[in-house]
């Protein structure tokens, strides 16, 4: 694997955060970004050389409470207790610095972008005009969410690949976007820092981790499908929903909308 990129910029902002740590934004851009992959194995026959490139590579990425003292003083600890028989005499200092740094963070949220993204390959050339994916996690709360995303418009595929019939069922744009919600991470969190003992082994018993377990499932936490579209000039298939209760019975609730259906048939 070979890679390669032209010129960058990147820009960052930090401020102090109202309720404590740094608030911060990062925006960054590089040109001309090329992968190229050899996958070269002649016992099995196989030499399928493939290159990633796109013109435009763009990351953004922000953050709210970023505890970066408490994060400090945690590196520093490790660097000064690298020995497991002072690590695990000053246990009690570790467990103070870490409930310290919670909730670690108040929000993160990121996103890679690349523009006329291709994929150059024997069997012709995948693209898109756009393509990016997004990441957003609360910090360690009591109702967190995480969410992701995945967009890309101007989806293209090498159509000696497919059947005739098939190519007016290829999506052009999707935006896929998914996560969770009431998380409930302050709890285990808390709960764990209190309970390991680094003079056991393992540290945190079967029976705890079984007992966090159901105290995380009780809180109710879901998998969100936010509104999520796949589409081409002719349908367009849209969805959202959830999902609870990740025991023996689980409870969905998924709505679907297709436009064009008809057309396409």
């Amino acid at each position: 694997m070979e890679a390669s990129t032209g010129a960058g910029t990147a820009t960052i902002a930090a401020t102090k955060a109202a309720n404590g740590g740094v608030d911060f934004t990062m925006s960054q851009k590089i040109s001309n970004f090329v992968e190229a992959i050899k996958l070269d194995d002649p016992e099995n026959g196989l030499n399928f050389p493939v290159t990633i490139k796109s013109p435009e590579l763009s990351v953004e990425a922000s953050g709210k409470g970023v505890q970066t003292r408490p994060l400090l003083d945690l590196l520093a600890f490790a660097v000064a207790n690298e020995d497991e028989k002072t690590l695990k005499a000053n246990q009690a200092q570790l467990k103070s610095l870490l409930l310290a740094a919670l909730p670690v963070w108040e929000r993160i949220d990121g996103t890679y972008g690349f523009k006329d993204f291709a994929v150059d390959s024997p069997i012709g050339t995948f693209g898109a005009t756009q393509l990016s994916t997004a990441f957003g996690s609360d910090g360690v709360s009591q109702s967190g969410k995480i969410t992701y995303g995945i967009k890309a418009s101007g989806l293209t595929v090498p159509q000696q690949l497919l059947p005739s019939w098939s190519v007016a069922l290829l999506p052009t744009d999707i935006d896929l976007n998914f996560g969770g919600a009431n998380i409930d991470l302050d709890s285990m969190a808390k709960k764990a820092i209190e309970a390991f003992d680094l003079n056991q082994d393992p540290p945190l018993s079967a029976e705890f981790g079984d007992e966090l377990k159901a105290d995380f499932l009780a809180k109710a936490p879901k998998v969100v499908i936010g509104h999520s579209v796949v589409k081409n000039k002719d349908m367009e298939i849209a969805l959202e929903g959830e999902m609870t209760s990740f025991g023996q019975k689980p409870d969905a609730n998924l709505t679907v909308d297709v436009t064009g259906f008809d057309k396409i048939m």
